[in-house]
């Protein structure tokens, strides 16, 4: 039942799916002599101006890394003052959200948050799932080792070890429905991945931009995809 991916040259000039791993936050408000809150907030501008530059664009689906599992780890302050973000982002958002077609989707064990951010999480999903336009991915509380691990656990349950291929295993990911991975974007200058959508950037092109997240934009996204339009894709092949 294994599939492989279809050998091609050709790279299409838009990607079908781009993620992003925002990072960057931290050191531009040290730059600027501010508290690190001043730019997680900068931060969530940069989300409006990306997710609407992407739609713009014709980007079928943008997966923005917003929190890891690792994350839990800050500071309990800044853990407090990421949530608050959040349930401001999907309060002020959710109706732009709604009236652009936009269909909202969460990867990662958001239930590990606090009842009252579950809820708000669920009701906006809830809200966006009818429409057909372009999906947004958020992933809250992500790790893509997690991720593997409890797909391992489902399958090894109900199917005989022969059974379990490449397919089986996407089909238990938290991103099964979403397009084949294109392109994964990292700002502020690391080149890592960060436990960060490791089995569906197997074949994905991969940019690191010294850019810091705040300071990314519609035309830092035109960059990125026109890099990616330079690129060949040979999945392996000649």
């Amino acid at each position: 039942m294994s599939t492989a991916p279809i050998l091609a040259t050709d790279t299409p000039a838009i990607p079908r799916h781009v993620a992003i791993i925002m990072d960057g936050n931290g050191r531009w408000a040290r730059q600027r002599h501010l508290p690190r809150l001043a730019g997680h907030k900068a931060g969530v501008e940069a989300v409006r101006r990306v997710t609407r530059a992407a739609r713009a664009m014709g980007i079928e689906a943008l997966t923005l890394y917003a929190f890891s599992s690792e994350n839990w780890r800050r500071p309990a302050e800044e853990v407090s003052d990421l949530m608050g973000l959040l349930r401001l982002f999907i309060r002020s958002d959710l109706a732009e959200l709604a009236r652009e077609n936009v269909r909202l989707r969460i990867i990662g064990d958001y239930r590990a948050f606090s009842p009252d951010l579950i809820a708000l999480i669920e009701d906006a999903v809830a809200r966006t799932a009818g429409n057909s336009g372009p999906l947004l991915a958020i992933a809250l509380n992500y790790g893509a080792q997690a991720e593997l691990a409890a797909a391992a656990r489902r399958l090894a349950a109900r199917l005989p070890a022969d059974q379990i291929d490449e397919a089986a295993i996407e089909a238990e990911l938290d991103t099964v429905g979403l397009p084949p991975l294109d392109l994964v974007i990292r700002t502020s200058g690391e080149q890592r991945l960060s436990n960060f959508l490791l089995w569906q950037a197997a074949y994905a092109e991969l940019l690191f931009v010294d850019t810091l997240w705040p300071d990314f934009g519609a035309d830092a996204l035109a960059d990125a995809v026109a890099a990616f339009g330079q690129r060949q894709r040979r999945y392996g092949g000649l």
